[in-house]
């Protein structure tokens, strides 16, 4: 099953979840503000050759959704593919407390599992292993992006991941060939200060070697020419599929 296809479903089932979020309408929360089923239209730049069909492989198998906001990817997995999902976010800092998660749990029925873990404690993963992990927009977002990712590559097979990167710091000094990362200050960025480390390409690149990672497929959308840390019309994402290189199925 090529990745156009999956592409095609899955933009058919945000239109359904749209719909079944209109109509429930919540008096006590919000549903989480962003497109994340958008995220397949950069999944679909980024997988190349035999790559995309790997979703047929997944299909049915257990995957985590990490930094699921209210669960839509995760859903689609689950409904769409007949994966075993476990939705993994952290309360505090989702946009609703993972109420949106559970709400749409419930509505739809599902079996899906919703599980609250901080990343940046000394944390466990629900399951021993995994198909894959879906870890899209998450990394910036934590204190220690390097204990994570050696974590995730111990207990799972491919990881598709995407974060900000930057070609420049805000003084304009290029980072782009050099393998490092800059540190926000709590305002800098969208003033959020869960917001901390944004990486080079090659910084980036050089985590995922440290971590048990080899990256299969690779690109960047965005402001692709002249990128960094702070500005929201200066925002360049990397999207990864990855495989460990320490968890092989």
């Amino acid at each position: 099953m090529d990745f156009e296809i999956v592409k095609k479903q899955a933009l058919a089932y945000r239109e359904e979840l749209l719909a079944k979020k209109a109509a429930i309408a919540p008096a006590d929360f919000d549903w989480y503000p962003y497109d994340t089923m958008a995220n397949v239209f950069h999944l679909d730049a980024m997988l190349t050759g035999p790559r995309r069909e790997i979703f047929t492989e997944l299909a049915g198998g257990p995957v985590a959704d990490i930094g699921a906001a209210d669960g839509d990817f995760g859903f689609f997995l689950e409904q769409q593919l007949g994966c075993q999902v476990d939705l993994i976010d952290n309360a505090p800092t989702n946009f609703n407390g993972l109420r949106g998660a559970a709400r749409m749990k419930e509505e739809l029925g599902s079996p899906i599992s919703i599980h609250e873990i901080d990343l940046d404690s000394q944390f466990a993963l629900p399951d021993e292993s995994y198909r894959a992990v879906f870890f899209l927009g998450i990394l910036y977002h934590l204190k220690n992006p390097f204990y994570v990712l050696e974590a995730l590559s111990a207990r799972t097979e491919l990881c598709f991941l995407s974060t900000r990167i930057a070609e420049r710091t805000p003084d304009r000094t290029r980072i782009k060939d050099a393998p490092v990362a800059y540190l926000l200050n709590p305002a800098e960025a969208n003033n959020d200060s869960t917001n901390y480390w944004i990486f080079s390409e090659l910084g980036l690149r050089r985590l995922f070697e440290r971590t048990g990672w080899e990256v299969l497929d690779f690109t960047t959308v965005g402001c692709t020419n002249g990128s960094n840390p702070t500005d929201s019309d200066r925002d360049e994402r990397a999207f990864a599929l990855l495989r460990s290189t320490r968890n092989r199925a």
